[in-house]
Formats: structure tokens, sequence, C-alpha cells
């Protein structure tokens, strides 16, 4: 009797084992793979932090030094990106609408100055980015009627020119004074305190030698 039960004890305790065992594997592998992705979080959180830092490192050593190796991605600097660059020059195309003096103020304090139109490559640049709307240029007549000059005294009777059919006229004399980019990039004479976009064109940034940084 005493081995009967003994035997049955057995098998039941056997049994048991059999039972448990898949679900302390189970248990195993889902602590493992919890193990794994913890890590790979952490991993995965330290990599995107130094990712970080690194671009935060870039931007300011660009800040502070434009002329780095990294100048060409920013070649009007790094800290001028509305900016766009064409043929040595870097230009920006005004948001806001406002008179020709104002317009020309406003480059003069971002140190530029009204845009110069004096060649073909350089109209076909400015026209594809003025389309469908009025934008002033660095040209006026404000001295002496039909006496056009450039602001940055470029010679503007054998210089390029690119006139509106019939203009300039100064329309019923009022006094159309300063040179204006038509809708479709043709050139237009306007009253000067009319509104408008505008132009400003500047010179690339000349990289200084390593002597004139360590003065």
């Amino acid at each position: 009797m005493d081995e009967e039960k003994y035997a049955d004890n057995f098998r039941t305790s056997k049994g048991r084992n059999l039972i448990q065992r898949p679900f302390f594997l189970i248990y195993a592998l889902l602590g493992v793979s919890y193990l794994l992705i913890v890590i790979g979080f952490v991993v995965a959180l330290s990599k995107v932090a130094l990712a970080s830092s690194e671009i935060s490192k870039l931007h300011t050593a660009l800040v502070k030094d434009p002329y780095g190796h990294d100048f060409h991605l920013f070649p009007c600097g790094a800290d001028t990106r509305q900016w766009e660059y064409f043929s040595g020059k870097c230009y920006y195309f005004s948001l806001k609408a406002v008179s020709w003096h104002m317009a020309k103020a406003q480059c003069e304090q971002q140190h530029s100055q009204l845009v110069i139109i004096n060649n073909l490559a350089k109209q076909n640049f400015i026209q594809t980015r003025t389309r469908n709307e009025r934008y002033w240029i660095g040209l006026h007549d404000q001295h002496t009627e039909g006496e056009w000059k450039w602001l940055d005294g470029s010679n503007y009777r054998t210089g390029f020119k690119n006139w509106k059919q019939g203009e300039p006229n100064n329309y019923q004399n009022q006094d159309e004074d300063c040179g204006q980019l038509w809708i479709n990039g043709e050139w237009n004479d306007y009253t000067c305190s009319s509104e408008s976009f505008y132009v400003c064109e500047k010179a690339l940034p000349v990289k200084p030698t390593s002597a004139s940084k360590r003065t």
C-alpha cells in the first residue's frame, strides 16, 4: 500500500515538474527579451543624445566661424539662411512690401543694397524668384528726370537693360522715379512711395586668411 502511495506521489510530483518547466522557460525568455529591449532603448537614446550634441556643436561652430570646413553648406553665412547664393553674391527676397526708400534702408541695415541687375544671367535668376509679384531694384532717376542711375554707380547707359515696352514713361507725370521688376520680370518705373517687395544683394563673405584671424 505504501509503495503504491509512493508511486502515485512520484507521478504527481513528476507531472507538476513537467508542467512548471515550460512556464519557467517562458518567463525566462520574457525576462531576457525585456532586458534586451531596455538595453536597445538605452543604446538608441544615447545615440540620439550624441547626435543632438554633435549637431549643436556644429551649429555653434558655424555661427562662431562661418568660414569653417562646412562653409560650403551656407555660402552666405550660417546665420543668413534666408539668403540665396548665385554667381558669387547673396540675395534676399523680402516677404513684406514697403516703399523704395524703406527697401533701400532695409537692405543697408543688412549690409547690402537693392539689387543691381547688370547682366542677363542675373536677370534670369532674379526673374525666376519674383514671378507674379513686383519687386524694387536699385535703379532710380530721382535727381534728374530721365537720367537713370544704379545705386552702386554701375554704368546705366551702356549696361544691360530689360524695360517693359514703352517704359520708362513717367506715366502722367506722377514722379515715377524708382525702378521696379514687373510681374513678368521686365522693368517698370513707378512712384517711389508706393509699396512693393524688394531684393537685396551683397557680396559673398570673403574667407579671412589665417594671419587676419590672428589679428
